[in-house]
């Protein structure tokens, strides 16, 4: 049943259960932290607030992502996926200097010791987090979406800066007076984590971007696909680029020089037909006929 579901819609779906579970922990965050005493948990909730924030335009660019081509975009409206991608991770290094600035302001100001019953409250949005994490990375995962992936992400590093603050809380409780800053230097550390989260999820998204070569995997299927037509001696080239959640393909493939120009063209149709029948997502496939020269 999923197969029928266009992976947008799948991701789409899965954005907004976590924009639901996120403003419902923000909300949760920010009472237990300011009630208990915890600035490392109202960073927590600061940065849980980011996630909202991302999620909603991740939710916008897949929508994009999901309009038809036309005139002005012959090739789709694929590329809002990856920019959606790249915001995120500009939202997830802002969030994480915000949480670094206000961390170092609190552990050079004197402060009470943060509640104990904060450590329960953490202690069940962790597990929450982490199983969102999992949840969304499989489905980034399998509709092969970078954007839906870094979201993922801010589900994870959600689940670190709540795990930080658990050990700061711990540490403070247990040093008691002098170790209340324990908690803010969870903050801090937590919020460098969160910083380099970002800067590796947004290479693959950029890459996408600038119409960089996917892995080799994908181009030895579309030659493996293609040279299985009996017609075709060699794929002389091939380049393929990703449009969203979809392949696009340029193929040069080399027929028999004998062979007449309605003969090729009836070629190229069924390599083309071969690949965009296959489970490789392709949208389009441009070929071009080169002459093959049989060796005497």
């Amino acid at each position: 049943m999923a197969d029928l579901i266009h992976p947008s819609q799948r991701g789409m779906t899965t954005t907004m259960i976590g924009i639901g579970i996120s403003i419902c922990l923000v909300l949760v965050k920010f009472s237990a932290g300011y009630f208990g005493h915890s600035y490392a948990l109202i960073a927590d909730g600061a940065e849980t607030s980011a996630d909202v924030l991302s999620s909603v335009l991740l939710w916008v660019g897949l929508r994009i992502a999901l309009k038809p081509a036309d005139n002005e975009h012959p090739y789709g409206h694929g590329k809002a996926e990856p920019l959606a991608g790249i915001v995120i991770s500009l939202f997830l290094a802002g969030a994480s200097i915000w949480i670094a600035l206000h961390a170092i302001h609190y552990i050079i100001t004197p402060h009470s010791l943060p509640k104990s019953f904060t450590l329960y409250i953490l202690a069940v949005i962790i597990l929450i987090k982490e199983g969102m994490f999992r949840y969304v990375y499989k489905v980034g995962t399998e509709i092969n979406s970078q954007a839906v992936k870094s979201d993922a992400y801010h589900h994870r590093s959600d689940a670190i800066t709540s795990l930080a603050a658990f050990i700061g809380i711990v540490i403070a409780l247990i040093g008691g007076k002098g170790y209340e800053g324990a908690d803010d230097w969870a903050a801090l550390i937590a919020s460098v984590i969160i910083f380099y989260n970002a800067i590796v999820l947004i290479r693959p998204a950029i890459a996408e971007i600038m119409d960089t070569a996917p892995g080799v995997e994908i181009v030895n299927q579309v030659k493996e696909i293609s040279e299985q037509v009996t017609e075709v001696q060699e794929v002389e080239k091939c380049y393929v680029r990703k449009m969203g959640f979809d392949y696009y393909v340029d193929l040069h493939i080399l027929v028999d020089a004998g062979l007449t120009v309605e003969e090729g063209h009836r070629i190229s149709h069924i390599v083309k037909q071969r690949l965009l029948d296959s489970e490789m997502r392709i949208a389009n496939a441009l070929i071009h006929i080169e002459p093959y020269y049989k060796l005497n």
